[in-house]
């Protein structure tokens, strides 16, 4: 049997309470806001709904599927995360591979060069300037090209496969005549998986919260992302009060109640997805960043 001191049991417990502190801040928001969701707006206000929903309301809900563009900027959302994360996976992976090997020539200037990126850009105008210089405005690649890949990103898998991957089974494999497509393909990926999904995650999440692009760059309704629709409801349930007769209170609460149901619409498949990859992000986040 194991015989813990006392200081080791007060340090248990001392863990235990500040693991349920942070717990219990990152839950309480998540509960609020899906109650707040479905509860009547005057509750919320006043204070009266601060955990569980109080008088059950869809109203909100109703206001957001009610508007035409939601199921379309679904769809679109749904297109430009799939495609947009492919091509960010693609290259990551493209550029991460080279930089981990022995063998590549320059490949810390070239990080150094990458790195530099983080830092310093070009800014929001060259940048526009660029995209409609190559007939990308108003079109989803104005959305996924400009952002195909992150650096930050690259450094992770890089250390990934440097650390968790021993460089003397690619050497073994050179020597069975495999090729470096081969070794990338048949060694490399299939050992992997954890820093795969921490990525697919990464970029997936960056993709379907993106708005400011699609704001910049799409002139077509019929091409706005959720998220661009939902801002679009907000604004427009927050200024009617000027243009309506109805008192400012009814407006205010009209405002509350669409303001939750659009947090919960925009955020649910996000938030479905991360159980089903927890035990890889955990792994593949850890072992990525905290060596080499």
């Amino acid at each position: 049997m194991e015989i813990r001191s006392r200081s080791d049991k007060l340090f248990e417990a001392g863990i235990i309470v500040i693991l349920s502190i942070i717990c219990i801040l990152v839950i309480y928001p998540l509960i609020f806001v899906a109650s707040a969701s479905v509860s009547n707006p005057l509750k919320v206000i006043s204070g009266e709904m601060w955990l569980l929903p109080v008088e059950f309301n869809l109203g909100g809900y109703a206001k957001v599927f009610g508007n035409p563009d939601i199921m379309r900027g679904y769809g679109n959302t749904i297109l430009y995360t799939v495609v947009g994360t492919a091509i960010n996976l693609i290259l990551t992976i493209c550029a991460a591979f080279p930089l981990s090997r022995k063998d590549f020539f320059g490949r810390n200037v070239i990080t150094g060069m990458m790195v530099f990126t983080m830092f310093f850009s070009g800014g929001l105008i060259p940048t526009f300037l660029l995209v409609k210089n190559l007939g990308m405005v108003n079109t989803m690649w104005a959305l996924i090209l400009p952002a195909a890949v992150g650096v930050y990103n690259i450094i992770i898998m890089r250390t990934f496969f440097q650390s968790n991957i021993p460089y003397e089974l690619q050497e073994a494999a050179s020597i069975d005549g495999y090729s470096h497509f081969r070794i990338l393909l048949n060694i490399i990926l299939p050992l992997s998986a954890p820093i795969i999904v921490v990525m697919i995650l990464f970029y997936s999440v960056g993709h379907w919260n993106s708005y400011f692009a699609a704001l910049i760059y799409l002139k077509d309704r019929t091409a706005y992302p959720l998220q661009l629709i939902l801002r679009e409801i907000l604004i427009v349930s927050s200024t009617q009060s000027m243009t309506s007769d109805d008192t400012f209170a009814a407006q205010l609460m009209e405002a509350e109640k669409i303001k939750y149901a659009v947090i919960i619409v925009a955020n649910l498949p996000i938030l479905m997805l991360y159980p089903f990859v927890q035990k890889y992000f955990v792994q593949g986040i850890t072992i990525g960043a905290l060596k080499g």
